[in-house]
């Protein structure tokens, strides 16, 4: 979420990027801002920056709020989002709390199973 030194730095750096949406409206202006700053540093600073996709995270099906930014996302990035959508999950936000990985944590939760899935569609697009 922070566009500080740390975060320019890894982007500088990095091949590719996988961007992070949480289904919320704010997120969406976060994306904005984002996209202006990633097309700064392809032009100053890294050429060869691709972004892999991105990828709604924290979503709760049952909103309606997830289901229009999930719309809203498909609509303006039809190419770049990821089919898989991460859950709200307690499961996922305690895992990093006891010091393990969510497949280790809680390896059948759907939150896991989402990012499996997730690690797949990434390995599909190469």
């Amino acid at each position: 979420p922070s566009l500080g030194p740390v975060t320019v730095n890894a982007l500088v750096a990095a091949d590719r990027v996988i961007v992070p949406v949480q289904a919320e409206y704010l997120a969406l202006e976060g994306l904005v801002q984002f996209m202006d700053t990633l097309g700064l540093i392809r032009r100053e600073l890294n050429p060869t920056l691709v972004i892999s996709g991105l990828v709604l995270t924290m979503a709760d099906e049952r909103t309606r709020l997830a289901h229009d930014v999930e719309r809203e996302l498909r609509g303006h990035f039809p190419e770049l989002v990821f089919r898989t959508v991460i859950p709200r999950s307690v499961r996922v936000a305690e895992a990093p709390s006891h010091g393990l990985p969510l497949r280790e944590h809680a390896p059948g939760s759907p939150g896991s199973e989402a990012y499996v899935a997730l690690a797949r569609e990434v390995a599909e697009r190469g």
